[in-house]
């Protein structure tokens, strides 16, 4: 194991990604961890296949010329009045909005895509029999996550629009990573947890009955890629010497900054302006202007279906905020109020409402066991 891994358990042990032969170990063979079994076991329960129709149909209509697929105050352009006033004038409100929400669901798609390379990356460095087994199973559900939102993407626009450089770039780092620590943080709970975010806002605010249900029936995988972090965290955390806790405290503090100030930043999303004939440069100022100063942030923040504050509450639970960086997060949201409210994360409810639909198509002739996403 490479002391970098940071990794304190050994059933998050790990060997470097062309080390085929410690594999091949025969102890290794009777030193299978436990730990992974219930959530392993559980993803019968939420099965799920994007191919077939009982239980998502792709084939369902939407209006995309004429019905908007969020309302006005989800998208972050239409409270600027140079934006506004053009579309209405123009008569591309509508157009404009369902612009955006493709915007949003390439990122999903390109997010899932991420994810399932990293989780497949993984099976190559864990050692453990039960951590690969999971690894290996989260592998075979990002996979057909991206099938379902690249199905769904061609239903509704045809093609998706290309990834955001800031999202690029932190895919392309921790799939790259050698360190497991870097892998852990950055899939089970950075991307994951701005998935969550998402799904759960999206599951809200989207009009559209179809991607509702997809937002819902991704929820009951997601809820168990993120607890596999959760364990990491649980079980590494309070093992780790001050010097690596301050390494992976900052690392994770550095990733949340970048993706808060330009995962959304209007300068990415320049041509759709431009399409619309708007000027990028006077959209992204009067944005600026508009959105960028701490208090309107905080304000935003509020929102429990807020990306960057699901993530903030991901990261205060793992433990991978202390007082060190507690000053950090409370720019942006009350870690008082984040505290009270438990580890009950945004989505939960909806995740375990999707696994009984789920239930309810696989198990319609036998009684199934109840399933919750806390199984670990």
């Amino acid at each position: 194991m490479a002391d970098g891994n940071i990794t304190k358990d050994v059933m998050y042990d790990a060997v470097a990604p062309d080390d085929f032969e410690s594999m091949l170990e025969l102890d290794r063979y009777n030193a299978r961890s436990t730990a992974f079994d219930k959530i392993i076991s559980a993803t019968h329960d939420h099965f799920w296949d994007p191919l077939d129709p009982k239980y998502i149909d792709f084939s369902e209509p939407w209006d995309m010329e004429n019905e908007a697929l969020l309302p006005d105050d989800q998208v972050m352009a239409l409270g600027v009045p140079y934006v506004l006033d053009h579309l209405e004038k123009t008569g591309q409100k509508v157009k404009f909005i369902n612009e955006m929400v493709l915007w949003n669901f390439s990122s999903i798609l390109h997010g899932e895509q991420g994810a399932l390379n990293l989780s497949a990356s993984l099976c190559h460095v864990l050692k453990d029999q039960g951590a690969q087994e999971y690894a290996a199973n989260q592998t075979r559900e990002e996979a057909r996550h991206v099938t379902a939102f690249a199905k769904y993407v061609k239903a509704r626009w045809g093609r998706p629009r290309p990834c955001g450089a800031t999202l690029q770039q932190l895919l392309v780092d921790i799939i790259a990573a050698p360190e497991v620590y870097k892998k852990i943080i950055g899939m089970q709970m950075l991307v994951e947890g701005l998935a969550m975010g998402a799904f759960a806002a999206g599951f809200q605010y989207n009009r559209d009955p179809l991607a509702r249900k997809l937002f819902q029936l991704v929820m009951t995988d997601e809820a168990f890629h993120h607890k596999f972090g959760k364990i990491w965290a649980d079980r590494t955390i309070p093992k780790m010497t001050q010097e690596e806790r301050d390494i992976v405290e900052d690392w994770a503090a550095h990733c949340f900054q970048s993706l808060l100030f330009n995962m959304g930043s209007p300068v990415q999303q320049a041509a759709i302006y431009t399409q619309f004939g708007l000027d990028p440069e006077r959209v992204v100022a009067e944005m600026r202007a508009t959105y960028q100063n701490d208090d309107s942030r905080r304000e935003r923040l509020k929102s429990q279906t807020n990306i960057f504050r699901v993530l903030i509450k991901t990261l205060f639970n793992a433990g991978l905020i202390t007082e060190r960086t507690r000053a950090f997060y409370a720019t942006y949201v009350d870690m008082d109020e984040l505290k009270a409210e438990g580890e009950k994360m945004v989505g939960d409810d909806i995740a375990e409402e999707g696994i009984k639909y789920l239930q309810e198509i696989n198990f319609k002739d036998r009684t199934a066991a109840p399933v919750t996403i806390a199984a670990e």
